[in-house]
């Protein structure tokens, strides 16, 4: 008997009591067939992937319920018990009226009940989508009679249906939980839906880290979300997390999602839209249709403002586009690891942008963390502080956005695969690789300095284009000298960098951090800002170091700003 199928336990191995063979009947409609064709072997059966498939009613079936893959590391809040019972005439009436039918309910496991809605201020007869996971009620989504939602306060965050894509080679995205059941409806049974819509700029996609066992064997994954420009966005951040080699999309013509689509068009050719996906266009060719929308946009607008880190004399100089790669340089115990911590901290506050660290040189790793808590916390917590509020939410917030690649022995291509990873299952947008001599390139040649660093570089812009991540590398001059006059160390460039031609020629952005320690200054200069629109080349701006908090406050400090949980 299999026990487990792609890793997830089997929870009820055949749950529909089957003839254990390659052929039978359908669960799902051969009672419901004329008497003499009850048991005609209309279905086949895959015991070992877990899925049947019906030849008379075209729909697929699981054959087993499965546990969850993983445990969560974290401790969630956990719904009422699931009760199973029928939702009420007016209700179905209701689903009745945008196609989707009472069976479709059952089958789903959709209810209702009244719940306290903080939008009305009182208890409200409400819809229950109930989210399961490895056969668990997860999380519940209350929709009321005025179009209201909530979801359970503290539980995990899910796909909707999720458990219905085990064993399945392929899947769909939807964007709400009507067009799983649209779906559900025309016969496509392993659609799985986000809990909260899509909004613009915003690639924290917490259910999609929970979730990410699932999507491991899948050899095709269907994209069918809104049309609108949340959707894309959503779409836009699904490819790059899950990869645009097994990414599949579809649109739904003149309609917003899959449900209206149903009901304009019916369940045969909502089914044909998803069955006629188109692969996500190719790499390395690119045509005139595949950017139009790009073009048109840049003939409207001009340039896309770039990515600020929220220092106000810093953000007049430079900015950036995910993407690309910076190079960091500066004489030693300049503060060069240290900017690019605030700048880290900028990003995350500015755009949730979650980072990881390859940083062979901030050891201990406790004390690196603790350099990110203080600027993120904007001060130096107290024994005290331990275990209180603002610490515990500090804490989470910097558990859940950073991220430190630990290796006994660091390699670029060990690194990049690690980062490829933390794409995948943290949707991290930046990479820190400090310093690059410490994280060594085993592949490139060695011979020739020139040669290596240009392949070293290469591999770093491949990565960050693939996966639309900021990629900081901190390089150490190895070329400085003294001026006669003063004494004092020269500011190095990028061609004080061993290797430093190709650091310039390569690198999309270049910043010098320079630290006075007379003065109590911190200068940044921007050595070399690819695209005019960013920056300008040989533009500084000074800083003060605040001892405290480890923060860069400029020297003309702009307004406070709150932090991300302030917000709320």
């Amino acid at each position: 008997m299999v026990r487990e199928i792609n890793g997830f336990v089997i929870d009820e191995y055949n749950v529909h009591k089957l003839e254990e063979k390659t052929q039978g009947v359908c669960p799902m409609c051969s009672h419901d067939r004329k008497p003499k064709n009850q048991k005609a072997k209309c279905a086949s059966y895959d015991w070992d992937r877990g899925i049947g498939t019906c030849h008379n009613c075209n729909k697929p079936f699981q054959l087993h319920t499965f546990k969850r893959k993983g445990k969560a590391e974290k401790v969630y809040e956990k719904p009422k018990p699931f009760v199973e019972a029928p939702v009420s005439s007016k209700v179905v009436e209701w689903f009745e009226s945008r196609g989707i039918s009472a069976e479709t309910l059952k089958e789903v496991r959709v209810t209702e009940g009244q719940t306290y809605m903080p939008q009305t201020q009182k208890n409200e007869n409400a819809i229950h989508f109930n989210y399961f996971m490895g056969g668990e009620l997860t999380n519940i989504k209350y929709r009321d009679a005025r179009k209201n939602f909530k979801l359970v306060s503290g539980a995990e965050k899910v796909f909707y249906n999720i458990d219905a894509t085990v064993g399945f080679e392929y899947c769909i995205i939807v964007e709400g939980e009507m067009d799983v059941l649209a779906l559900h409806e025309a016969g496509i049974t392993n659609a799985i839906s986000v809990p909260n819509g899509a909004t613009l700029n915003n690639n924290n996609l917490d259910y999609l880290d929970n979730c990410i066992d699932y999507f491991e064997d899948k050899e095709k994954i269907i994209l069918a979300v809104d049309s609108d420009d949340a959707g894309l966005a959503l779409q836009t951040e699904l490819i790059r997390r899950l990869g645009s080699e097994v990414c599949f999309i579809t649109t739904f013509e003149d309609c917003k999602d899959a449900n209206e689509y149903l009901q304009k068009y019916g369940k045969e050719k909502l089914s044909q839209r998803i069955t006629g996906a188109n692969p996500v266009p190719m790499e390395n060719v690119t045509t005139f249709r595949d950017i139009e929308d790009e073009v048109t946009d840049f003939v409207r607008n001009g340039f896309t403002p770039g990515f600020q880190v929220g220092l106000e004399d810093f953000d007049n100089i430079f900015s950036t586009y995910t993407g690309q790669f910076i190079t960091v340089t500066g004489i030693p115990s300049s503060g060069k690891s240290d900017f690019v911590d605030q700048m880290v901290v900028g990003y995350n506050k500015r755009y949730n942008w979650k980072t990881a660290y390859a940083s062979p040189e901030n050891v201990p790793t406790f004390l690196h963390a603790h350099k990110l808590m203080r600027k993120t916390w904007e001060g130096m917590p107290s024994k005290e502080d331990i275990g209180g509020d603002k610490w515990n939410k500090i804490a989470d917030h910097c558990n859940a956005n950073y991220f430190h690649i630990d290796m006994e022995r660091y390699s670029l291509e060990a690194v990049l695969k690690k980062g490829a990873e933390l794409v995948k299952r943290k949707g991290i947008k930046c990479l820190v690789i400090d310093p690059f001599n410490k994280v060594r390139d085993t592949n490139a040649a060695s011979d020739d300095v020139n040669r290596y660093t240009m392949d070293y570089l290469t591999k770093i812009e491949v990565f960050a284009k693939k996966y639309d991540v900021l990629v900081f590398v901190v390089a150490h001059p190895t070329k400085m000298y003294k001026n006669q006059k003063t004494g004092e160390i020269d500011e190095p460039t990028m061609y004080s960098i061993k290797g430093g031609g190709e650091w310039y020629d390569a690198s999309y952005h270049g910043l010098l951090v320079h630290r006075d320690y007379e003065a109590n200054t911190v200068k940044v200069k921007v050595l070399k800002c690819k695209f005019q629109n960013l920056g300008t080349n040989g533009a500084e701006t000074h800083f003060t170091w605040e001892k405290n908090s480890g923060c860069y406050i400029p020297l003309n400090k702009p307004e406070e700003e709150k932090m991300p949980w302030e917000n709320a």
